[in-house]
């Protein structure tokens, strides 16, 4: 900026800072009548009954539509628990082996003598 862009500029400042703004009467009514509104209306959605949990879970889900996915998926998950495709179990075979038995701690059968030692 040059220095007649700075000089400009302060004085346009002044003048803005000296001027006698007013806002205009009838402007000044419909603000605050529409303010008026504002507060009735949100006041009246005060007065609203709160949302039980039920309802508000229902509505953070989905819906009905979405509770009915939800429960389909749940008696797919069952059923396919319960009884398997048959290429299922082979694959689990393959991907994790056969079940093994590690012993840990080998306890041997006669754990009176270890307790009731004299």
């Amino acid at each position: 900026m040059t220095k007649n862009d700075d000089m400009f500029l302060t004085e346009l400042f002044a003048e803005a800072r000296d001027a006698d703004l007013q806002v205009p009467q009838h402007l000044m009514a419909r603000v605050l009548i529409d303010a008026d509104e504002q507060i009735a209306a949100t006041a009246k959605a005060a007065q609203k009954p709160q949302q039980g949990l039920w309802s508000l879970l229902m509505t953070a889900i989905g819906g009905w539509p979405a509770v009915g996915g939800l429960a389909m998926a749940g008696v797919a998950g069952i059923w396919v628990g319960y009884a398997p495709p048959t290429g299922i179990p082979d694959i689990a075979n393959n991907v994790w082996g056969d079940a093994m038995t590690v012993t840990v701690l080998d306890v041997s059968t006669d754990y009176e003598d270890f307790f009731y030692a004299e």
